[in-house]
């Protein structure tokens, strides 16, 4: 429950970091500015947008660290077998206690 919660919140925090990223006006933008071409005032004003987005882009980033974080040690704890022949090998104890033989005994044909 808690593995799936992480992971809805890594791919939210995921997709508002690449919207807020492609928000942001690169280095070059102010240039536009100074020949008239409204840019410089936006909904945050001509300077408020850049601590904002930046802090906003900070923390987004730091949250997607943690819950990467999160994810990785999650993926470390799980005990299911990977292979074919772990799985047969963690088998074997469960069959032995049933049957009180071990699989790989070989039965006997009757002798003629």
């Amino acid at each position: 429950m808690f593995h799936t919660l992480v992971l809805v919140a890594h791919v939210v925090v995921a997709v508002a970091l690449i919207a807020l990223v492609l928000v942001q006006q690169g280095k070059g933008a102010d240039a536009g500015a100074a020949f008239g071409s409204g840019a410089s005032a936006t909904m945050f004003g001509s300077r408020g947008s850049a601590s904002f987005l930046s802090r906003t882009t900070a923390i987004l980033a730091t949250a997607f660290f943690l819950t990467s974080l999160t994810l990785a040690y999650f993926a470390t704890q799980t005990s299911v077998p990977k292979s074919v022949i772990e799985r047969v090998q963690a088998e074997k104890p469960a069959e032995t206690a049933k049957n009180g033989s071990s699989p790989t005994d070989v039965p006997q044909l009757p002798q003629k």
